[in-house]
């Protein structure tokens, strides 16, 4: 079986799968059944130098959904632990004694320079194996002149690292917010000053959604709302993105920890592919529970005896050099639908899809018209199979997106 163990910034984990610094990391219990379960590490919900400012909201969750109903994202307006320094990192250090072999990060935030120091000194003598600076809370925070507020001004993240590197002695990670217009130059920032490591993505500045009775954004507290970070599933092709852009960046030269919308082990092998180390997982967690790390492990240890990766090393960034800049692409290379008649189910979904929002390369052929004779289906009904008109064809894909029956529409290259 493949090794799933692996090393970020020094740092030796038994697999990649972590937990990243939110709900499901807010307690030394909650940890505690994430490893039993099999999460290879955990980074600690934020610690703050002070709670006393941290008042957390009811109602604090709104769902994104798609047309069908599923759940594809989380909008919260969560702030960082509403609990004290000290009970934090005295469950920290309890858990960690219980699990020496596990990784235990601490995320942190505060505002002054002997604050940031305080903290750095007490979370590693709770004994955290790393620091995570929280660079990266869109709400809540931001307006209190830390969070994402920190994460937008390269001046600040650089004097922050700074101040932290004074006195840490173990790995420092920033958390990038990706609320910015350039990934890289925060990332660049953060590794001049000397970080060890970059996590990202975290959550995007943003409104689930209006109420159309109550004419309130979600989620309501008392009548009214404000943006939120959004996370999960739906924030996936950013996070994608923006961790490609950091690891094809020459100047970016730490390890970086992937986050934003995993769900399952596919997610996690595209995350290692693109250059992330570990990967960190949330809204998952929070709809599916700490199982599902069960099914990561076998999955992602499955695919790679598959593919003859025998480590983890093997995996990460192994992607990135597919990952070019849009000019070098090949614009000769070729592709067109092909439409398997024997799996076809009439449904014409890609018909009109074609149609409508791709290149009218899609025909529905009569017998009268000289096509194809009307195929029957094993319930006794008759329909019509759709044709592809490989002249007008540009391979955009969207006939494949449509189709219901896997395998059905596949795109063939024609050079």
């Amino acid at each position: 079986m493949a090794d799933l163990s692996v090393t970020i910034a020094g740092i030796r984990s038994p697999n990649p799968f972590w937990l990243a610094s939110a709900p499901p990391t807010n307690t030394g219990d909650q940890c505690a059944r994430a490893f039993d379960h099999g999460w290879g590490g955990v980074v600690w919900k934020t610690i703050a130098h002070s709670h006393d400012e941290i008042v957390n909201l009811s109602s604090r969750f709104g769902a994104v959904r798609t047309a069908g109903g599923a759940l594809a994202g989380i909008n919260n307006l969560e702030l960082i632990s509403d609990r004290s320094m000290s009970d934090n990192l005295a469950e920290l250090a309890a858990l960690k004694r219980r699990y020496p072999h596990n990784t235990v990060v601490a995320s942190i935030a505060t505002g002054p320079r002997e604050q940031w120091r305080e903290l750095v000194q007490c979370a590693e003598q709770a004994g955290a194996d790393g620091l995570e600076l929280n660079f990266s809370c869109p709400h809540g925070m931001c307006e209190r002149g830390q969070g994402s507020a920190v994460g937008q001004d390269l001046s600040a993240i650089a004097t922050i690292t700074g101040w932290v590197k004074e006195v840490a002695t173990r790995p420092v990670f920033v958390k990038l917010t990706p609320n910015i217009t350039d990934i890289c130059d925060p990332a660049r920032a953060a590794v001049a000053a000397g970080v060890d490591g970059l996590s990202l993505i975290n959550t995007l500045k943003s409104i689930a959604g209006v109420d159309l009775q109550r004419l309130a954004p979600y989620p309501i507290v008392d009548g009214r709302s404000s943006n939120g970070g959004l996370a999960g599933a739906t924030i996936k092709p950013v996070a994608l993105f923006m961790l490609a852009s950091l690891a094809r960046d020459p100047a970016v030269t730490v390890p970086l920890s992937g986050i934003g919308g995993v769900s399952d082990w596919r997610d996690c092998a595209e995350f290692m592919l693109l250059g992330a180390s570990t990967v960190q997982v949330c809204t998952a967690a929070m709809i599916g529970g700490y199982r599902i790390v069960r099914d990561m492990h076998e999955g992602l240890s499955d695919w790679m005896d598959e593919m003859g990766f025998a480590t983890t090393a093997e995996v990460i960034g192994r992607a990135v050099p597919n990952f070019v800049p849009w000019g070098e692409l090949n614009p000769d290379y070729r592709v067109v639908s092909h439409i398997a008649p024997d799996k076809c189910i009439g449904c014409q979904r890609c018909y009109p899809a074609c149609r409508d929002g791709g290149h009218d390369a899609i025909r529905l052929p009569s017998p009268k018209s000289g096509g194809k004779p009307c195929s029957v289906r094993q319930d006794g009904v008759a329909h019509r199979i759709p044709e592809v008109d490989e002249r007008r064809c540009v391979g955009c894909n969207l006939c494949s997106f449509v189709c219901p029956v896997p395998g059905c529409i596949t795109m063939r290259e024609t050079g």
